[in-house]
């Protein structure tokens, strides 16, 4: 418990915890997957952000077959002699590669020999079959080709919710490996630039192409938790992805209506644009107000293509993630700062401006990475941001709170609302652990008393007493309240007010201004029982006189109590000495309720801060009850004749 206690004392340290522990919850609901399609999204909104580079300086083009190509030709599939036609029409135009993206498991005369004196005589050439899986069965390359290495499975893998965000090189079935269709087409058109796959050479199971090392994605990488990873694969960056690739129909190349150096080593990739074939899909890019929020296959194995070629060429980054470990220190360091944040700041508006300004950062930093081929996470730590500067404002709120509620208790009847708000504001000083801190203070001290209270009490009946009583001590608290001081006790008839407390006096200055305070509030006190007085003889009440000691020393100041019942208070010999002062040679005290209805005694460590601001007389050098060492008593009269006092009234001889 004392631990608790003390890890609770340090603001700093509570957020710093909180920011952890918020940090290590996102992390572990990141871990479930929980937040892997919101995070996905996030990525998605950040990919579509980024530059674009212009597809028409790719080297990829597209021959494309329209409806209108299938209504022309009259049947689908196109038969042998048609692709015939179009790969011949194509290498007159003498392309680098061409990629085939049209299945031909079976022939579909007429032109099947055709079509394979074409295959067979240009190694140019790339065809493409279907590698399958458990929900769709695969495809057969052409018979011609197969077991060439001119043909690339055209799989495509597709994210939940439709997306492609992926690529893939190579899978396996176990005995083989296959090469995909945009791998194929890409290692040949390199072959050119005498670049070829190689081992990194740090670790020989990454590809290498030209001076980029392209790492297989992993199952857990970046937003994804659990994901397909099998076979090679990398993620897709899609730049380019606005601005479509050159391309022509497939009717426009059969009629040599192609200009050839449109087409000139280039990569030709040839496949459907059809709504009857049904060859199209969503990409990161999916989404906003345009008309067209698919792309077709063709297009996307030209991404891909593209995205090989710039690795291999420009040096071109793939884009990776940082590692789990990584990931949760960056999610954990926002969680912190967004506590540190929550345990200093109380301004709604503040508040506001500085969590969308953390937010605004997070956004900008993923923007910049990603730009960098960096994928790092966004939503967990704006989450942890947000959580952990919300949960540490209302906790430190709710503390604060508490010890307002806790020194209200113990001031705000007793002293004044300025005073309150300055112990409020100054709290950090003396609060220790839900509790005032003791305090060694110089303080004034004042006790009163009632002369004769017995004699009044035995006159009144329970209420009436209890009325007259209350009359008189809401009078004499008010102005201790309004000179400055606090109330720190009612004792029977009587209290105990204290000058000086509970924020430390850290010179003689305020020592002495707190010493004026009290004696001008003991001249008020005079004044008020005058009129009091006045007020009950004309009502047929009791009046009453009052005696007033005053002495200023040091104290030690602090809450006393159980939990449940604390109460601020001063304790030490400065408090025994105003309290014999008060009651000293009561029985020998002339006084009258009218003219003269206080005897305020005041000691010489009070009288030294007065500076003859007053009319005194020395009682003489006694001897109080419980006290050896004799103190030099003085006896208060006013202030000097014309001398104004604290309420600009002018002192009486």
């Amino acid at each position: 418990m004392n631990a608790l206690r003390n890890v609770t004392k340090s603001p700093l340290l509570v957020s710093l915890i909180i920011g952890v522990i918020i940090s290590l919850g996102i992390i572990a609901l990141r871990n479930s997957g929980a937040l892997e399609s919101i995070e996905l999204i996030a990525y998605d909104w950040t990919l579509r952000s980024l530059p674009q580079i212009s597809s028409q300086e790719s080297p990829v083009v597209l021959i494309k077959v329209t409806e209108d190509d299938i209504s022309d030709l009259g049947q689908w599939p196109l038969t042998d002699a048609s692709v015939a036609r179009a790969l011949e029409m194509l290498l007159r135009c003498r392309p680098r590669v061409i990629g085939l993206d049209i299945y031909r498991d079976m022939p579909i005369p007429p032109g099947t020999s055709e079509l394979e004196r074409i295959l067979l005589g240009n190694e140019n050439i790339i065809t493409v079959m279907k590698f399958g899986d458990k929900e769709e069965h695969g495809i057969l390359p052409i018979a011609a080709l197969r077991e060439t290495e001119r043909v690339g499975f055209n799989d495509i893998l597709v994210d939940p919710g439709g997306i492609v965000r992926r690529g893939l090189l190579f899978l396996d079935d176990g005995e083989n490996t296959f090469y995909s269709f945009a791998l194929r087409v890409a290692l040949l058109y390199l072959k050119e630039e005498g670049i070829r796959p190689q081992p990194d050479a740090s670790n020989p199971q990454f590809l290498r192409l030209g001076k980029t090392t392209i790492p297989p994605f992993g199952h857990d990488e970046g937003a994804y938790v659990e994901s397909d990873a099998r076979g090679y694969q990398f993620l897709l960056d899609f730049r380019g992805a606005r601005l479509p690739f050159r391309s022509f129909a497939l009717a426009s190349l059969i009629s040599d209506r192609v200009p050839a150096e449109a087409l000139k080593d280039k990569v030709v990739l040839i496949g459907t644009a059809t709504e009857s074939v049904k060859d199209f899909f969503y990409t990161p890019y999916s989404r906003g107000l345009h008309f067209s929020q698919q792309i077709t296959g063709i297009e996307l194995h030209g991404y891909i293509i593209s995205q090989l070629l710039r690795f291999a060429l420009k040096g071109s980054r793939p884009i990776s993630a940082q590692g789990n470990w990584c990931e949760g220190l960056w999610i954990v360091i926002w969680g912190i700062m967004g506590g540190v944040i929550g345990s200093r700041v109380r301004s709604p508006w503040s508040f506001s401006i500085l969590a969308s300004a953390g937010i605004l950062i997070l956004v900008l930093s993923g923007y910049l990475a990603l730009m960098n081929s960096w994928w790092i996470p966004l939503i967990p730590p704006v989450m942890a941001w947000l959580f952990s500067s919300t949960v540490v404002t209302a906790y430190m709120s709710n503390k604060e709170k508490r010890e307002r509620i806790f020194l209200m208790q113990l001031f705000s009847k007793h002293v004044s609302r300025e005073v309150a708000e300055t112990i409020w504001n100054e709290r950090e000083q003396f609060l220790d652990g839900g509790r005032l801190r003791s305090q060694k203070l110089i303080v004034t001290v004042i006790f009163t008393d009632l002369k004769g209270f017995t004699a009044v009490s035995e006159k009144l009946d329970p209420q009436t007493l209890i009325n007259w009583l209350n009359t008189y001590l809401e009078a004499m608290a008010r102005l201790v309240i309004e000179h400055g001081g606090v109330v720190d006790d009612y004792i029977g008839d009587g209290l105990k007010a204290d000058f000086g407390v509970p924020l430390p006096r850290t010179s003689e200055a305020e020592i002495a201004k707190d010493a004026l305070s009290a004696v001008n509030c003991a001249l008020a006190m005079e004044r008020e029982m005058s009129r009091l007085n006045s007020v009950w003889h004309r009502e047929n009440l009791p009046t009453a006189c009052m005696r007033i000691g005053i002495f200023t020393g040091p104290v030690v100041a602090g809450s006393l109590g159980s939990s449940e019942r604390l109460k601020f208070t001063t304790i030490g010999d400065t408090i025994n000495v105003a309290s014999r002062l008060e009651n000293f040679d009561k029985d020998h005290c002339d006084s009258d309720p009218i003219e003269n209805p206080c005897r305020i005694l005041i000691g010489d460590s009070t009288l030294h801060y007065l500076d003859n601001r007053f009319r005194t007389e020395k009682v003489g050098d006694v001897s109080l009850r419980g006290k050896e060492q004799r103190i030099a008593v003085f006896r208060l009269f006013g202030r000097p004749n014309g001398y104004p006092d604290s309420n600009g009234q002018e002192g009486r001889l």
